[in-house]
């Protein structure tokens, strides 16, 4: 027998355990064969019995192999509680169950590098627009209208609003004269698929949600927006109509953007808009990180990179101030595509977003199209578990800074504010919407959402979440051929576009109570705390 040592790794310190029934076991292999994380293995153990097969006792001793699911010991093949082994089981006899008492999260640093996950972090338990309700509902004096019967009119600008006087018009004569070009907008849903790219999804993925972006364009006339991500687009969707529901990103590493330059001439129109990522709320200053794992022969061909670790910093290297950005990104982006398209930014929440929202105001050139501010509980796939855990900025406390700063000098609404990270974390994304744009956001935008309606399985609570491994069990955050075959892209995209047309059902009985058909930007009043610092903090009714 093997020596045990004391610093040895047993199931018991991992963060799952196996469960397994040998009695059920057919020994098919299916669950071996699904373990995209090689957490269990056949093993055969030796078993021992004593029987006795005459008319009086006479015990026989007998030893027999019998083979049997073990689970592999060690932290580099940890189970993650996926329950891929469960669900290809055709009789129940394994699933994974959590162990509470895992020390696993203090083991797994080796070679003295940080512990990665995906998913959300874990340490916020309390969502804030959980603790806020919508509270102005009068049927006297202030009629609701019904949710059911009456036209709303549900549409967010993307683009910069210019003030009645900065219009460019003049009366000739009574006729109504443009002088000059207004810069362009775009009237979109209030959700954006935020941006999540090929490299991070596998291409099946990606496809499932262009393919629902399109549907619900085509089909229901919601005009929803989905983001590429930095990375690159594909050849084939660039040339194609659907490019104007696709707002391309240019981020820290410019990934994939040679492609798309060279592929300009032959854009048969124009993208939704453009947007330059400074960075992620969820880990600032702690740039994306696509793994070489990930990084398969049609990612390097899209971006143009050999098959390595790509790393994005976490600003732009070439940008210190955000007035250099106006004048360098801003004005070169527009350029390109002839001023026709809106140019957005998006930043972490932080403290200086008020300051940044004040610089993008007072732009002189006005071409500035969007602040979309990202906040801590957003989810990101290749982030250090410290990272996503301890670094970041709430949210709506910044959305609703930048808001009132807005007011203060007479200008809301001439950027339009987009706010995301943790939009229906808990499990409501209308109603968290809601009460983002009563704070006074345009719009928000979700990812994380959009990938457990594919099939993720991932959670806050530390489940699966490897998304940072390339072995997705669900083939949704994995370039492998074999296991991106497990998604069905027709089912993914029927899952967004059915989850997308309730949000718009429950959009509207919550604009309804309020008297509001079309939507209530900063419209505080509608909403009600009985928390006294956060009815303090953001200007909003306190009830006990």
């Amino acid at each position: 027998m093997e020596t045990v040592k004391t610093l040895d790794i047993t199931a018991n310190d991992l963060n799952w355990k196996i469960q397994y029934t040998p009695e059920h076991c057919t020994m098919c292999g299916s669950c071996v064969a699904a373990c995209t994380f090689r957490a269990i293995e056949v093993a055969v153990e030796r078993r021992a019995t004593t029987i006795s097969t005459a008319r009086q006792p006479e015990p026989i001793p007998q030893h027999k192999a019998v083979p049997v699911i073990k689970r592999v010991k060690g932290l580099a093949n940890a189970c993650v509680g996926c329950g891929m082994c469960e669900k290809v089981c055709p009789n129940q006899a394994i699933k994974p169950v959590r162990n509470e008492d895992s020390r696993a999260n203090i083991l797994a640093r080796s070679g003295g590098t940080p512990a990665k996950r995906g998913g959300r972090n874990n340490l916020i338990k309390e969502n804030t627009l959980d603790k806020i309700t919508v509270g102005r509902i009068s049927q006297m004096t202030d009629p609701a209208l019904d949710a059911e019967r009456h036209t709303f009119d549900i549409l967010a600008p993307f683009g910069r609003v210019l003030m009645p006087n900065e219009l460019p018009f003049s009366n000739n004569g009574g006729e109504l004269k443009m002088n000059a070009s207004t810069p362009p907008v775009n009237w979109i849903y209030p959700i954006i698929f935020s941006d999540m790219s090929i490299g991070a999804l596998s291409t099946r993925a990606w496809e499932a949600i262009c393919m629902a972006t399109a549907y619900l364009n085509e089909k229901h006339n919601m005009p929803v927006r989905m983001s590429s991500g930095e990375g690159g687009m594909p050849i084939q969707l660039m040339k194609s109509e659907y490019l104007k529901y696709s707002i391309i990103q240019i981020a820290s590493g410019h990934f994939g953007w040679s492609r798309i330059v060279k592929a300009l001439p032959q854009m048969k129109v124009d993208p939704a808009g453009i947007l330059i990522k400074i960075g992620q709320g969820a880990k600032p200053g702690d740039g994306g990180l696509l793994p070489a794992a990930k990084v398969a022969e049609h990612i390097q061909a899209i971006r143009g990179v050999p098959k390595a670790d790509l790393l994005s910093p976490p600003n732009h290297q070439g940008l210190y101030s955000i007035e250099e950005s106006v004048q360098k990104m801003h004005m070169s982006l527009n350029a390109a595509f002839k001023f026709r398209v809106p140019v957005a930014i998006k930043c972490s929440a932080s403290a200086t977003s008020v300051s940044v929202y004040n610089n993008l105001l007072r732009d002189p050139y006005k071409i500035c199209g969007g602040f979309f501010l990202d906040g801590i509980q957003g989810g990101t796939g290749a982030a250090n578990e410290v990272s996503l855990d301890h670094t970041g900025h709430p949210i709506v406390s910044k959305v609703r800074d930048c808001y009132l700063a807005a007011v203060k000098q007479g200008r809301q609404g001439q950027i339009p504010l987009w706010a995301g990270g943790g939009i229906g974390m808990t499990g409501n994304a209308a109603a968290d919407a809601f009460k983002m744009i009563c704070l006074g956001a345009n719009g928000v935008f979700i990812s994380k959402l959009l990938i457990q309606l594919c099939g993720c399985v991932g959670n806050e609570h530390s489940r699966c979440n490897a998304c940072n491994t390339g072995l997705c069990p669900t083939g949704i955050c994995t370039q492998d051929s074999r296991l991106v075959r497990r998604l069905d892209i027709d089912k993914a995209a029927q899952n967004i576009v059915e989850y997308m047309l309730a949000f718009d059902t429950e959009l509207r009985k919550l604009m309804a109570p309020i008297g509001n058909s079309s939507l209530p930007v900063g419209r505080s009043d509608a909403l009600v705390t009985t928390d006294k610092a956060m009815a303090d903090k953001l200007s909003i009714q306190y009830a006990c």
